[in-house]
């Protein structure tokens, strides 16, 4: 997929800071319609942006495994509060869907999903957690740091080994909120970012 040297380049260093479409057309050997769509997801996941009239620039952020990190500091600071709200509700269908997605990958998916399939899983699995508090405001924040972390996931995804270890845990939260322990919920979410 042509999105992924861009991808592995980007956080390396090996993209210029600024660039023209042709220029980036030239290097990877895309068409126009394929660095456009390359291009749009980039901007999308707010690592490129569009400059004024003419070329595009890579942003500095999410380049080094200490940015992976600050965004998983932030998740930490906003997950576990989110499963605290006063309003918070996670229905037994949204429950048993996200059990099965993690049943799915302890079944042996782990080893067979694509780098992207297993971001998403995961990025499915806490944003549903989020929007069952009921505040747009956590939900809102945990998209765009959903969107912005993509990129350094893939990075994170080529060590398969944890995501058992993942998983568990994951039907370890859900196990709490079926049983509406907001409390513990909150205390595993805690544990889980933090490793």
């Amino acid at each position: 997929y042509i999105y992924f040297p861009f991808a592995e380049d980007y956080p390396q260093g090996r993209l210029p800071a600024q660039a023209t479409e042709s220029f980036l057309r030239e290097t990877y050997g895309l068409t126009r319609a394929a660095s456009s769509d390359v291009l749009r997801r980039m901007a999308e996941e707010g690592w490129a942006a569009r400059r004024a009239g003419y070329g595009w620039s890579f942003l500095p952020m999410l380049t080094t495994p200490e940015s992976l990190e600050q965004t998983y500091r932030l998740r930490l600071a906003l997950e576990p509060a989110a499963l605290l709200e006063p309003d918070y509700h996670l229905g037994a269908v949204a429950i048993a869907a996200c059990r099965a997605a993690e049943e799915r990958l302890l079944a042996g998916a782990i080893d067979t999903d694509s780098a992207d399939a297993l971001h998403e899983r995961g990025v499915r699995f806490h944003e549903t957690l989020v929007a069952a508090s009921g505040n747009p405001f956590f939900l809102d924040t945990i998209r765009r740091l959903n969107r912005v972390r993509r990129l350094l996931s893939y990075r994170s995804m080529l060590d398969r080994r944890r995501y058992r270890q993942q998983c568990e845990e994951h039907l370890a939260i859900l196990d709490c909120l079926a049983i509406q322990d907001q409390e513990e919920a909150a205390r595993l979410m805690r544990l889980h970012l933090g490793r």
